[in-house]
């Protein structure tokens, strides 16, 4: 932590956090996820990475791409 010029107390355990959320974010399958952390449940796994809800908004269901003026 010193050598990237974090200041603050960072534990194993927040890095980890970091880590999940960030590949979830990447767009990552949570069972990837879930494998890579040793979790049991995809449950512990979506609470660990701290699912955002910006997300949602990029969300866009296949219906949306069809084109049905044919």
């Amino acid at each position: 932590m010193r050598d990237a010029g974090i200041n603050k107390s960072v534990s194993l355990h927040s890095q980890s956090h970091s880590f999940a959320t960030h590949l979830l974010e990447k767009g990552v399958d949570i069972r990837y996820i879930q494998v890579l952390l040793g979790h049991n449940s995809s449950q512990t796994t979506e609470i660990y990475t701290h699912i955002k809800h910006k997300g949602w908004k990029k969300i866009q269901s296949p219906l949306d791409n069809l084109n049905l003026d044919d």
